[in-house]
């Protein structure tokens, strides 16, 4: 059982290892603009007028600005919405650079993905520390009656809310534990959590992903599993940090730990 699940986790940090270092993958993002900090419509180093409209973002671009959308040149003007899909398909290219529209608190932004990046260039792997069974436990989630929204600093250094779904309760080093968690309607679980590592063996904040639960709340809680967050790999993505009580008192010195 040990080694099944030991090969599992291998075969988990490869995906990962692959998905981060991808052509449109986190190592690539090299900037995120906010559309309302450039009120001319100008955005640093990205050609086009691009301006915000509540619902969106409207383009407008000449032939000698060198933008695609949906892989054709572009001129004339567009309203484009959010983007959902994959970075890599993004609706406005420049080149091999995607650039992403998106929407945080109804505040526009543009990111920008590189394939040329220098964290691509440098990436030499994920340092995690291998499977150990000792830090994979069973979990109970008990949700809230309504989702809270609490708020929380970011990565960028502005306030924003995170919605929590509940509480996900586990024993570790002989006490019960519990994290305040999110959850993408009755899919898996998302914690942004720091420990005892956090900061010093291991990045400053990680996320854990536990799979949905059962009718009962059941699921597991695998801390080989904990992920660097996105802010790890880039410093233009905007993670959230640890909600109240996320910070746990003991050492977690188990799953991906730092950039190589």
């Amino acid at each position: 059982m040990t080694t099944d699940a030991s090969d599992a986790w291998k075969q988990w940090h490869e995906r990962r290892v692959e998905t981060v270092s991808a052509p449109y993958g986190p190592l690539a993002l090299t900037a995120t603009h906010w559309v309302e900090d450039d009120p001319e419509g100008r955005l640093p180093d990205i050609p086009g007028n691009w301006v915000a409209d509540g619902a969106g973002v409207v383009l407008s671009a000449g032939g000698s600005d060198g933008l695609s959308v949906d892989g054709r040149p572009f001129t004339g003007e567009i309203h484009l919405a959010a983007d959902q899909g994959p970075e890599a398909e993004a609706r406005v290219a420049l080149g091999e650079k995607r650039l992403v529209v998106l929407v945080r608190e109804g505040v526009w932004g543009v990111r920008v993905y590189d394939p040329g990046s220098e964290g691509r260039r440098a990436f030499r792997g994920i340092e995690a520390t291998p499977y150990d069974p000792r830090w994979s436990m069973p979990g109970r989630f008990t949700p809230y009656d309504a989702t809270r929204t609490v708020r929380v600093g970011n990565a960028d250094g502005r306030e924003r809310g995170l919605a929590l779904a509940g509480e996900l309760a586990f024993t570790l080093a002989g006490q019960e534990r519990t994290l305040q968690v999110a959850q993408q309607g009755d899919g898996p679980l998302w914690a942004v959590f720091a420990d005892a590592t956090s900061g010093d063996t291991s990045f400053r904040f990680r996320f854990l992903h536990p799979q949905a639960p059962d009718a009962e709340g059941r699921t597991t809680v695998d801390f080989n599993r904990a992920q660097l967050p996105p802010c790890a790999f880039a410093d233009h993505f905007i993670c959230p940090f640890p909600p109240p009580g996320n910070r746990l008192d003991v050492a977690i010195d188990a799953g991906e730990r730092a950039l190589n």
